[in-house]
């Protein structure tokens, strides 16, 4: 039995919580691990940006990468609104267990 895909639009930040980086992938953990360990484009790098804030979780790539591309499109306040609708205090979702819990999506 094959297993089912699952890729995930996410959003990153610093600790000051003064960039905001918005990306894609089909491995959340690893990913936001490359991003902690420096292994990133520069962006995520010179900023630090590596506290993962806000994720959501879709079965087809062509749908996760539409919704990235909405959420880049957006104000920075309507960002915001995104993340804090999910995660009120911003906390690094990594550090619980919000991203194994399957009804994580909301997009």
């Amino acid at each position: 039995m094959q297993r089912e895909q699952r890729y995930f639009v996410y959003i990153l930040t610093n600790v000051a919580r003064n960039v905001m980086y918005v990306g894609v992938t089909n491995n959340l953990e690893n990913r936001v691990a490359q991003h902690r360990e420096g292994k990133t484009d520069s962006f995520t790098s010179k900023y630090h940006v590596n506290t993962l804030v806000y994720a959501e979780d879709y079965q087809y790539i062509e749908d996760a990468i539409a919704r990235e591309k909405q959420i880049k499109g957006w104000r920075r306040s309507k960002k915001d609104a995104l993340v804090e609708t999910a995660n009120p205090t911003w906390a690094d979702l990594l550090e619980t267990s919000v991203i194994k819990d399957p009804s994580l999506r909301s997009g």
